[in-house]
């Protein structure tokens, strides 16, 4: 299995006004993913986040479907990834269309990732109950697989009911786009194995999980740790096939990075079970960013394997 690598796109840095919140940037930046041998391009999901999380570190987020819409429309290899959506925010039927109308206009090339986020203000504000963000989030995989069908389909869930519905076109893909399940908690291991298509970690240090209210997932014994009890609950589930592993960005590239530490990051984190992983590109300018990516296409991406 080819070792894939994805890139954090920039639009969510509102700082720097048009040089990433503009269709010029959309064009160029996901042009230069793309060239720069990239598999996808992520953005992440927060639609009202709380003034507290974003003058504490926290970031803006654009609309995600939004955003990989357009990067779609410029793009033609570019796989468009959700770096996560968090699934009990929105109905799992507004979200299944978001995500087959992206995937049959894209040409099947969405990457969903998704989990149950933490930003309890968050989700006071969209009128969702965060303690059963856990439940809503099993409930609303299984209710999205059955719209992907394509067939008529009925389902009981939380607070809406489907009898006799339908959502067409499907999704190119199939059954559906590879669904990438985020969290670190042994309930999101689970998940992943019962309902997902890969596990999506997040690799922080414990000071950002702490914030994030999941799990630790920091250091080689941890994420080996992981695999092993993903394995134990494929045979306990009858899972034939371990879930892959596709870690978020796990490298910084800034002016000046060393491209060996990079192959050799990516090379240690194949060696101990990871499919997948990322990176992100440190930037203030649109231009600085696509010759920072391109060059860690050349560099790096063109020597990963």
């Amino acid at each position: 299995m080819t070792f894939t690598l994805s890139v954090t796109l920039p639009f969510d840095h509102i700082q720097y006004g048009d040089e990433f919140v503009s269709m010029a940037a959309v064009h160029e930046c996901a042009k230069a993913a793309e060239d720069a041998g990239f598999w996808s391009g992520t953005v992440t999901d927060h639609p009202v986040p709380s003034y507290r999380w974003l003058d504490n570190g926290g970031h803006y987020a654009q609309d995600p479907f939004v955003m990989l819409s357009m990067v779609a429309a410029v793009t033609t290899k570019l796989r468009l990834q959700t770096n996560i959506v968090v699934l009990p925010y929105r109905n799992p039927f507004i979200t299944a269309r978001s995500v087959s109308s992206l995937d049959a206009f894209s040409n099947g090339r969405v990457i969903l990732g998704l989990g149950a986020g933490y930003l309890k203000p968050e989700y006071k504000a969209l009128g969702v109950d965060f303690d059963s963000r856990n439940d809503l989030m099993d409930e609303y995989m299984k209710a999205m697989k059955l719209a992907w069908t394509g067939e008529d389909f009925s389902f009981e869930g939380t607070g809406y009911t489907a009898v006799g519905n339908r959502v067409l076109p499907k999704p190119v893909q199939n059954p559906h786009p590879p669904l990438l399940v985020g969290g670190n908690s042994k309930r999101a291991l689970r998940r992943t194995v019962e309902l997902g298509d890969a596990w999506h970690p997040f690799i922080v240090p414990k000071m950002v999980t702490d914030t994030a209210r999941t799990a630790n997932i920091e250091g080689d014994d941890d994420i080996i740790e992981a695999i092993e009890y993903m394995k134990a609950h494929c045979e306990k589930v009858g899972r034939a096939t371990p879930p892959p592993v596709i870690a978020s960005s796990t490298f910084q590239i800034k002016p000046g990075f060393n491209a060996q530490e990079a192959i050799d990051h990516y090379a240690h984190m194949k060696s101990i079970g990871v499919d997948g992983s990322g990176a992100s590109v440190l930037a203030s300018t649109r231009a600085e960013w696509c010759d920072l990516a391109r060059q860690f296409g050349e560099e790096v991406i063109s020597k990963v394997d």
